[in-house]
């Protein structure tokens, strides 16, 4: 390459800043002799004097050891003053030759002078003299010592800008094109930058940055349904013109849309066969949707694990676009691992809650069966409940063991951490008729290993109060199976009657929980009651007191289709109690006691679920008159008819006070509207109480009125007010009761 190219080469790259390759240009510069002109012009005087320049003699190193000023060999030694070196001499510098080989260099001192300190290079004084100007005195401020830091104040300057001289936002609107027919105009809206923006933006350039972010998510959503050849495109105009205010316009093109082509699974084959595909339920044809990918690869890692396959694998999934056809062949390879049989439980933990032969109470499987991830979470959400536990987890471990019908054993490992196992609780209510009533309880759920807990609660209220020692014992031999005893004192005042009670009970039950709501419910068990209460005495036609021995074996059995136990929004529920009972006073006289219940809810849109219930009770085989005050049935009040206060409905005595019936029957409909955490709730209840045995319907007491709620994470907060429809004297002219939980 010749000289000329060349230099023009390194020329253009000097001027984009590759300065350095012009050092490499001159190198190449031909030598005398090789034809190049020996004549200096002008024009070659600098590459002749840097010639020179390369080829002059390196000053030897004794010589500028001899001109450097002798210092103290002690390191420790104080510096000599600046006075004591010796100027050097001044030496006019010499004119070099323009020699075409010689090197162009700066003048050296003599080799016997000291070169000084205070040189031209350095600086000369005004006077001429070269050296330093003698120091003068210091100043009185900066011999002074230093202040200490904690005498300074150091106040961040406020923010004097006045906003009104803040630059004003300008406003926009926003237009998008070509995603309503994808139907993803309400995803786009949901993420858009410029929507996030709400119209108002610092400056035009902060619209544009938004919009240019809208185009990319124009671009993933179109591709996310299989429009792989999809186009956005933005852009920016005032709108109207000369206005200040601006529009966003996004334009989206999805272009043709993808299919799958080719579907492949790449795995070990499977019992039986074919699982992989069908779990997988990708067929060539179908839009190469991205959700739709990715719900049937979560599908198959859900499902596997349902049938066997506990430690299945997905790999990366590869997809090849053809744009000629349209089509993506997909390919996905899976590790499958052993098939699996459940095996043994074992335990892990620094602070362990149970063993494992009390694990194995609650498993739903029989060692053996077919590997299920569905049964191992059942096992976890049983855990779970028992509200025992800080953390517990449950992991399938391989043992290599073999299993039945050719699989592999695969034990059960329980990871568990105690938790905090005594709880403090309160609960504070209001309603007419029953007054403030204050509920506190102390418990320790696992006391008496395992899952032994002891329970001390009281109840302090206008009116009434008690004292209850409970002794529970959950999955006792069995799951969800739970032991119960209870001792009680109770004294109870209201209008209908005033008693002190004491009760001895013990139950056996399989009870509903909000973590673990149960289909089917029951309970069985036995009741010793003494009694002493007042009663309004018809033979006598006064009122005086009377002490009762009750025995009593309640039952119940329920079914629950609800979807939530505290606020049910679909589904229902049907209790029935039934106690065969005798009480004892002067002589034994038997009865029963029965009641059922129908509870049901439907939802009419998202936010607005109708109630209702139908309640009906009957006790036969005794007089009114005969039966313990506390025993009979009685309606009005929060979990009854609203309305009416607390046992107010049905037959009264000549006093005036209720005295309660052998039959009831009560209705109530309610419509629960809920926007955020917040509800409102009219609702209108029906209601008798009769002094025979059969609940005929008639005379019946309706009460309307309005709740509030406010919904948590433990259950909603109810505030009722209602009023009694053609009221009566003596009736409330207005109830409110304040709970938590809805009124059914």
């Amino acid at each position: 390459m010749g000289k000329g190219v060349r230099v023009v080469w390194v020329a253009a790259l000097a001027g984009a800043g590759f300065v350095p390759a012009i050092a490499h240009a001159q190198l190449n510069d031909p030598k005398p002799g090789q034809g190049a002109p020996q004549s200096a012009s002008p024009a070659q005087d600098q590459p002749v004097a840097a010639d020179a320049q390369e080829n002059a003699p390196i000053v030897p190193d004794k010589t500028f050891e001899q001109a450097l000023p002798k210092l103290s060999d002690d390191i420790n030694a104080p510096l000599e003053p600046l006075g004591g070196f010796q100027k050097p001499a001044t030496t006019a510098p010499q004119k070099p030759a323009l020699n075409p080989r010689a090197t162009v260099q700066p003048a050296l001192p003599a080799s016997n002078a000291t070169p000084a300190l205070g040189t031209a290079a350095q600086g000369v004084s005004p006077a001429g003299d070269q050296g330093f100007t003698p120091a003068g005195p210091e100043s009185p401020e900066m011999l002074a010592p230093l202040p200490p830091l904690a005498a300074f104040k150091v106040e961040p300057v406020g923010d004097t800008a006045d906003d009104a001289e803040k630059a004003p936002a300008i406003r926009y609107t926003v237009q998008v094109d070509g995603l309503e027919a994808l139907r993803l105009e309400d995803e786009f809206r949901q993420l858009s930058a410029l929507h996030h923006g709400k119209g108002k933006a610092a400056n035009a350039a902060m619209v544009s940055a938004r919009a240019r972010e809208d185009e990319k998510l124009a671009l993933r959503l179109m591709k996310s349904l299989g429009y792989y050849d999809a186009t956005a495109s933005s852009s920016i105009a005032q709108d109207p013109p000369n206005s200040g205010a601006v529009k966003a316009t996004i334009i989206a093109s999805p272009g043709k849309l993808y299919r799958l082509g080719a579907v492949r699974v790449t795995s070990d084959p499977t019992v039986p066969p074919g699982l992989l595909d069908r779990e997988l339920n990708l067929n060539p044809g179908d839009p190469l949707e991205a959700n739709r990918v990715l719900g049937a690869e979560a599908n198959v890692s859900l499902r596997l694990p349902q049938q066997g396959y506990p430690f299945v694998e997905l790999g990366q999934r590869d997809v090849v676009l053809d744009d000629a056809t349209h089509t993506g062949d997909y390919t996905l390879p899976v590790t499958l691992g052993p098939r699996a049989s459940f095996g043994k439980i074992q335990t892990a933990g620094r602070r362990q809650v149970f063993t494992s032969e009390h694990i194995e109470i609650f498993r739903r499987y029989r060692e053996g069966q077919i590997y299920d991830s569905r049964k191992v979470d059942d096992l976890r959400q049983a855990l779970i409940a028992t509200g025992l536990f800080s953390t517990v987890s449950v992991e399938p471990q391989r043992t290599n063991a073999p299993g039945p019908d050719g699989t592999q054993q695969v034990d059960l490992l329980v990871r568990q951490v105690a938790g905090k196992a005594r709880t403090l609780a309160g609960e504070l209510g209001y309603s007419t008729g029953q007054g403030i009533k204050a509920q506190a309880s102390w418990a320790h759920r696992n006391l008496f290993p395992p899952e032994g807990a002891l329970t001390v609660s009281g109840i302090f209220g206008t009116q009434e109060q008690a004292l209850t020692t409970t002794f529970r014992r959950s999955n006792a031999g069995k799951r969800d199976r739970t032991f119960l005893v209870t001792a009680s004192l109770n004294h109870s005042d209201y209008d209908a009657f005033e008693a002190f009670t004491t009760t001895l009970s013990t139950r056996i039950s399989r009870d509903s929980t909000p973590i673990w709501q149960k289909r089917w419910t029951y309970y069985y068990g036995a009741e010793l009651v003494g009694s002493n209460e007042d009663r309004y005495n018809y033979d006598l036609g006064k009122r005086d007191r009377g002490t009762w021995l009750i025995a009593a074996i309640p039952t119940f059995l329920g079914y629950d289709t609800s979807d939530d136990l505290l606020n049910p929004t679909r589904g229902y529920r049907i209790k029935g109690n039934l106690s065969a009972e005798t009480s004892v006073r002067g002589s034994v006289r038997p009865y029963a006691r029965m009641m059922l219940e129908v509870d049901g809810y439907y939802p009419i849109t998202s936010s607005i679920v109708l109630a209702g219930r139908a309640r009906a009770g009957s006790i036969s085989g005794v007089s009114r008159d005969d039966l313990p005050p506390s025993r009979r049935y009685y309606g009005g009040g929060g979990g009854s008819v609203r309305g009416f206060g607390y046992q107010e409905l049905g037959p009264r005595s000549p006093d005036g006070k209720p005295v309660g019936g052998r039959a009831f029957n009560e209705f109530g409909i309610e419509a629960r509207y809920r926007f955020g955490n917040y509800g409102i709730v009219p609702f209108l209840d029906a209601g008798q109480v009769y002094e025979g045995t059969t609940p005929t319907g008639r005379n019946l007491r309706f009460g309307a009125g309005i709740g509030g709620r406010l919904y948590t994470n433990f259950g909603p907060l109810r505030v009722d007010v209602a009023t009694p429809i053609a009221r009566k004297k003596g009736e409330s002219k207005i109830a409110l009761y304040i709970s938590i939980g809805q009124a059914f």
